[in-house]
C-alpha cells in the first residue's frame, strides 16, 4: 500500500462514520484533510477496540495495547498498516508530540473498567485524556502555539465531550455506563441503577439540566480561541463549535429526557451550523459571560 492510498483509506473512514461534528470537512484546507483523517481513524478504531462488539474486557486491552505499539514504532518507521503508514507520516511532518496519542488511549483503555465516575472532577480528568488530546493535535497540524491556544482548545474540547455525555445518557445506560457524577445524583437521591434502568423522572431532569448548564460554561471559555486561529480553521470551528451548542438546545427542548430519548443534529440543524460558521463567523459568549 502507497502512502497515498493509506491517506485514501482514512478519509473513506471518517466520511462513512455518522458524527454529530464534521470531521475534515471542506471548510479545513485541503492540504490539511487526509491529515485529520489519519488522526481520526486512529482514534475511531481504538473507540472501536474499547467499545464495540461482544469481546472481553481482557481482549479488548490486549487490542488496544497491539494499537499503542504500532503507534510507537509508526513513528520512526513504516507501517503496513494503512492507519499507521498515515497516521506515522503525519506525526513526523508536524513534530505532533506522541504523548496526545498515548492519552487518547489511556482514555479508551478507561473505557473497558470504569463504568461511573464519583465527582464532576474526575469526568474533567476523563476529558483531559479522552477529548482534550485531539484539539491540540489540530492545532499542532496548524502550526499554533501550545501556551496561548491550549486552554481555550481544551475548554472547547471538553465541551464537546461533556455534551456527548449528555446526549448519550440513553445508549451509555444499554452499556451500564453512566457519565453523570455520582455525587450529583445521590444529591438528589438519584441511584446509578436508576439511571441504568432508564426511569424518567423530574430529579434526574433536574440533575442533567445541571450537568447542561455546566456544560454551557466551556463553551463560552472556549471563545477565545477563534481570535487566535486562521480563517479556514475559524470557519471549522465554528461549525463545531455551533453543532455543540445546538446539541444542548435540543436536550433543553426536549426537557432534559434523554434517559430516554437521544437528540441528534437533523439536515436543518446542519445546514444551520454550517451557514451560521459561514455567515456569522465566530460566535458569542452568552450574556453575562465571565471568563
Amino acid at each position: 500500500m502507497t502512502l497515498d492510498d493509506a491517506y485514501v483509506s482514512c478519509i473513506r473512514l471518517a466520511r462513512e462514520h455518522y458524527e454529530n461534528f464534521p470531521v475534515a470537512s471542506r471548510l479545513m484546507p485541503a492540504r490539511l484533510r487526509p491529515h485529520i483523517a489519519a488522526v481520526y481513524a486512529f482514534a475511531r478504531h481504538a473507540d472501536d477496540m474499547a467499545d464495540e462488539g461482544e469481546i472481553s474486557i481482557e481482549e479488548r486491552r490486549r487490542q488496544l495495547e497491539t494499537w499503542r505499539r504500532k503507534l510507537v514504532s509508526c513513528v520512526t518507521e513504516a507501517s503496513d498498516h494503512p492507519v499507521f503508514l498515515a497516521l506515522g507520516d503525519t506525526i513526523r511532518q508536524f513534530s505532533i508530540p506522541e504523548r496526545l496519542f498515548h492519552d487518547l488511549l489511556d482514555a479508551f483503555v478507561q473505557d473497558t473498567h470504569v463504568r461511573e465516575y464519583p465527582t464532576f472532577d474526575a469526568l474533567l480528568e476523563y476529558c483531559q485524556r479522552s477529548a482534550n488530546p485531539v484539539g491540540r493535535i489540530v492545532l499542532a497540524l496548524h502550526g499554533l502555539p501550545d501556551d496561548h491556544t491550549a486552554p481555550p482548545s481544551d475548554a472547547l474540547c471538553t465541551g464537546l465531550q461533556l455534551v456527548n455525555f449528555w446526549q448519550d445518557i440513553s445508549v451509555d445506560r444499554r452499556k451500564s455506563r453512566v457519565y453523570i457524577p455520582v455525587e450529583d445524583l445521590q444529591r438528589h437521591g438519584i441511584s446509578v441503577q436508576t439511571v441504568l434502568e432508564g426511569e424518567d423522572n423530574h430529579r434526574l431532569r433536574t440533575v442533567i439540566a445541571a450537568q447542561v448548564e455546566r456544560t454551557h460554561r466551556y463553551f463560552d471559555d472556549a471563545i477565545p480561541l477563534f481570535a487566535m486561529v486562521p480563517l479556514r480553521l475559524r470557519l471549522e470551528l465554528s461549525a463545531i463549535w455551533r453543532g455543540g451548542v445546538r446539541i444542548l438546545e435540543k436536550i433543553e427542548n426536549q426537557g432534559y429526557t434523554t434517559v430516554r430519548v437521544r437528540p441528534s443534529l437533523s439536515l436543518t440543524d446542519k445546514i444551520a451550523v454550517f451557514s451560521g460558521a459561514l455567515l456569522k463567523g465566530s460566535p458569542h459568549a452568552r450574556p453575562g459571560y465571565r471568563h
